[in-house]
């Protein structure tokens, strides 16, 4: 693997739009700010796509996926190679596009924030890649002289919408599943952090990849995003961010054609603690579950349900270790947390962090801004917190842990359960029968048993009820991708005694 150090003074290469294997300006020539959230000051401008380049990556995506074309001529084995490159290269690159993402996004340079990230990017392309000539269908023994299969298809162009939180990782959740597929691709990015998909795009183009199979439109949602959901000669769109905008999705996509529709979408996933467990251990694995990626993540444990007997030791031990999670430069080696994405998000995360205090739950530590520049906040940590209150019932997407109290079994599950998001949920206990009681009842998508957030290419990733539709990841994320034909031959009477 190359060098891993991080390059502060690093050069921005890409800020167009990437429509049919070229950088190119949008049709308005407007541009958008980029900001770096470690200190609020603007990196590079951004091309501004709208309708008009959604509609010139849809004619690039037609043409490349007309048959007959030299993308629908290729090898499935070939669309593995091609994948297989890609993460080739991420890895070639992975210093530069981790730095890349800690200046765009804030998230610590270290191994478990942008390295971590490019280097999962590249398992992702590379497991779909094996996936590329596995793709399938079945025989099936039907009644009377008949042959039946299916067939496996591309759905076609495919829509995708990625969020901020995990730029590249979430571009390459839905690239490579698509590909491997044989879709096409037209990708919105989000406007706060586009620069390591725009350069992934560059990386697309150097595989070898051919023209208008991958197209990457920076801009907005209301305009660029609106534009593919509503596109009428768009088939899929994948949509990973808030539920309230997830609906508006989905409104849109019945609207028009009737798009396959996936959504990954917000969480407020319990993180169970009983008092069997080793407290050295769990403390900190339960702090990590939320505060991960300063806290900027979905499927993060954020409703900490602690078993009574162990709860004052508990909530003391999490108060002294959140104040020993370094907070800064989020290129210096030893940071933790970086800073918050943008000033909106920064303002939202301390007026939670007020409703709190309000409704009665103790600050234990935090709860303020760190430093006098960017977007920083400090790890923060309530107790006596109920379900009743905003911070237990709201997504954070914050450094911020909410510790609940609670009895037995029966009743955690209960109130586990008692939120409209179902995305993920854990449980730390010695005891497996508790442990599988818990993740054969609790709603949620991911149920990890003393551990939270472990993530791989195999295992699939999505929410019960509305924390989306849909599964990424692993061989069910294949399943969006893909329309069943049923082709059904009639056979000559003669051969009647072969069925």
């Amino acid at each position: 693997m190359a060098n891993l150090t991080p390059i502060r003074d690093l050069e921005v290469k890409y800020t167009q739009l990437f429509i049919n294997n070229e950088f190119v300006n949008s049709a308005s020539g407007k541009t958008f700010p980029t900001i770096n959230p470690a200190t609020g000051e603007k990196i590079a401008d951004i091309q501004e796509a709208d309708k008009a380049d959604v509609n010139s990556a849809v004619e690039a995506a037609k043409a490349a996926f007309a048959l007959g074309s030299p993308y629908r001529k290729l090898n499935a084995s070939t669309r593995g190679q091609l994948l297989n490159k890609v993460a080739d290269l991420i890895e070639r690159d992975i210093s530069y596009i981790a730095s890349l993402e800690t200046l765009d996004n804030g998230k610590a340079f270290a191994l478990n924030g942008s390295i971590g990230d490019t280097n999962f990017s590249a398992q992702v392309f590379r497991y779909y890649a094996g996936w590329a000539d596995k793709i399938s269908g079945r025989t099936i023994p039907v009644d009377g002289n008949h042959f039946s299969y299916t067939r496996h298809e591309p759905v076609g162009i495919c829509g995708q919408i990625t969020p901020w939180n995990y730029p590249l990782v979430m571009a390459a959740w839905k690239i490579a599943p698509a590909i491997a597929a044989g879709n096409v691709v037209i990708l919105k990015p989000a406007e706060q952090t586009p620069l390591t998909t725009l350069y992934l795009a560059s990386l697309i183009k150097e595989a070898g990849f051919p023209a208008g199979v991958v197209n990457i439109l920076p801009g907005y949602g209301p305009t660029a995003g609106a534009a593919i959901t509503s596109h009428p000669d768009i088939n899929k769109v994948a949509f990973t961010g808030s539920t309230e905008v997830g609906q508006i999705i989905m409104q849109a996509a019945g609207a028009t054609n009737i798009k396959r529709t996936t959504l990954e979408l917000g969480g407020k996933s319990p993180c169970v603690i009983f008092d069997d467990v080793d407290l050295d251990t769990v403390v900190q694995q339960a702090q990590e579950a939320c505060m991960t990626n300063m806290g900027q993540c979905c499927a993060a444990g954020t409703r900490t349900f602690v078993q009574e007997k162990i709860y004052d030791e508990f909530v003391a031990r999490s108060r002294e270790l959140a104040k020993t999670r370094k907070i800064g430069d989020p290129f210096d080696a030893s940071t933790i947390n970086g800073p918050q994405i943008d000033e909106e998000q920064f303002n939202k995360i301390l007026d939670l962090i007020q409703s709190g205090s309000k409704d009665g739950a103790k600050l234990e530590v935090g709860g303020e801004r760190f430093g006098d520049k960017g977007y920083f906040i400090k790890p923060t940590v309530f107790s006596g917190v109920t379900d009743d209150m905003r911070i237990a019932k709201e997504e954070i997407f914050g450094p911020v842990q909410q510790i609940l109290k609670f009895k037995d079994l029966d009743e955690v599950i209960e109130r586990a359960n008692n939120t409209t998001y179902g995305l993920a949920a854990s449980i730390f206990t010695n005891d497996i029968n508790r442990a599988l009681t818990f993740a054969h009842s609790v709603q949620a998508g991911t149920v990890w048993i003393n551990d939270h957030n472990y993530v791989t290419p195999q295992g699939p990733f999505g929410g019960f009820k509305m924390s989306g539709l849909g599964r990424e990841l692993g061989e069910y994320g294949l399943q969006n991708y893909v329309e069943i034909k049923h082709v059904v031959v009639r056979l000559p009477q003669s051969n009647a005694a072969l069925q």
